[in-house]
């Protein structure tokens, strides 16, 4: 990146009581540069934010620039959110992964759903996994000099003519020189497996795992975990893509043969290691491990132990629940049908509350054209066209986890308004779990938003 790429990092929200809420920043206002150097990203905003004095040059949200001297404590935040964490733009991927979901969705779409993105400052900053394969030099150095670690990769393949095959990349196959380099320089990684099967399952995947456990040793692992996840299709895909389906007795097969391998890991690691995505356990109709077999929950952002995370915590609010409610209520859950054995338990405790109904209802996506659907890819389309002819009661749950973050629209663009529109029936937006028990218990206030039909065709 040229500094002719960096743009300067514009303002979406000032924190109140903050420090640059005292100065007077406002949204819309813009860093061009802190003690004259141009943040590429928020990774050099919050290193440069470090000093205790700053030189800021900010354009206001008309374009005029102000220069701002700032004193503080080296470890006092501004209290500044920006527009995006990249200000220099985002690195694309460069792969051709047949299994990659942004190569599996229809045209037409909005346009960030088909951004590919590979880029190492969004897998340090949140966690997203990337592949390696188009960092050039000074994104390696930038990598060290900086600390960046853990980052996110996706391994699939340790073998360089499997991976390069899967990346359709030759640059893939220079994997384990890279892992080398993060152990020289006492860097760290998280790992993903994304099983294909047919080509690289069975021997191979033992021997991705065993390579990938090789460098977890010492104080300070190179790889400290590795996820072994399903390979997700879509009816979108390519016809010549290669791809075959998890089946249940695939996914049976992939169980047996990880556990072995964990079994091993723990005799000569004191750790699980590689973990399974909860993915399998549903396709394979298998119980899933118990909670204590997830130690700290190093790959939660895979779907590995989400499940039980979620039973959990589930049991550690549903304390809130009243014994009755003052008036009966009756809710329509809509989840993923992945999770409708799982989520069992959930829906009896709720309706142990006196005056309270709570029918689950499990979706596969037809959209997708999936047989067994996780609760994230749910669309509203597939809801409308199951729910359209269903007794709702007094309106629908709808887990945030279907739509866009910090917006009310689905995957297939259709909106929340919308499907309320169509179903003609209030829809709770659920965040989390004190969100559902707030709502189930008639607890309506800041944690819980519902849009009602009747409210959008008035405004």
């Amino acid at each position: 990146m040229s500094l002719s790429t960096i743009r300067p990092a514009r303002i979406s929200h000032v924190l109140p009581d903050s420090i640059a809420a005292e100065i007077g920043f406002a949204p819309g206002d813009a860093i061009v540069s802190i003690n004259g150097q141009a943040p590429r990203d928020l990774i050099d905003y919050q290193f440069l934010c470090a000093d205790e004095v700053l030189d800021l040059e900010v354009l206001d949200e008309k374009g005029r620039s102000h220069r701002i001297e700032i004193e503080k404590d080296y470890d006092d935040d501004l209290g500044l959110a920006f527009e995006t964490a990249l200000f220099d733009g985002l690195i694309q991927c460069n792969n051709r992964c047949p299994f990659c979901f942004i190569d599996q969705q229809p045209p037409g779409l909005r346009d960030t759903l088909y951004l590919k993105d590979d880029d190492y400052r969004l897998s340090f900053l949140y966690g997203s996994y990337l592949t390696l394969t188009n960092l050039g030099q000074r994104e390696w150095d930038r990598i060290a000099q900086m600390r960046l670690s853990p980052l996110y990769v996706s391994v699939h393949a340790t073998e360089p003519d499997i991976r390069s095959r899967l990346l359709k990349n030759p640059r893939a196959g220079q994997l384990m020189d890279q892992l080398r380099w993060f152990q020289e320089q006492r860097l760290q990684i998280h790992a993903q497996v994304v099983v294909c099967p047919g080509i690289n399952d069975g021997d191979h995947l033992t021997r991705t795992l065993t390579d990938l456990a090789s460098f977890h040793q010492g104080d300070l692992p190179t790889v400290i975990s590795a996820a072994v996840v399903p390979v997700g299709m879509t009816r979108f895909r390519p016809d010549e893509d290669e791809l075959t389906p998890v089946t249940p007795d695939i996914a049976r097969q992939v169980i047996a043969q990880v556990q072995d391998l964990q079994t091993q890991f723990q005799d000569q690691l004191d750790s699980t290691f590689a973990w399974l995505a909860d993915e399998w356990f549903l396709i394979g109709q298998a119980p899933l491990p118990p909670e204590s077999h997830y130690e700290d929950y190093p790959q939660i952002g895979n779907g590995v132990g989400s499940i039980r995370l979620f039973l959990k915590e589930f049991d550690e609010v549903a304390v809130d629940l009243p014994d009755r409610l003052p008036s009966p209520r009756t809710f329509t859950w809509v989840v993923g049908n992945a999770v409708e054995t799982a989520f069992q338990p959930l829906v009896q405790r709720l309706n142990q509350v006196d005056g309270l109904t709570v029918n689950l209802v499990a979706i596969a996506s037809r959209y997708w054209g999936q047989e067994i659907s996780v609760t994230g890819l749910i669309t509203g389309q597939d809801i409308q066209a199951v729910l359209r002819s269903q007794p709702l009661g007094d309106g629908i749950l709808l887990p945030t986890l279907m739509l866009k973050h910090g917006e009310t629209r689905f995957l297939d663009d259709s909106t929340v308004e919308e499907l309320a529109q169509a179903l003609k029936t209030p829809i709770w937006l659920i965040d989390d779990l004190d969100a559902l028990i707030d709502c189930c218990g008639g607890l309506e206030g800041d944690r819980v938003t519902c849009i009602r039909p009747e409210a959008i065709a008035v405004s």
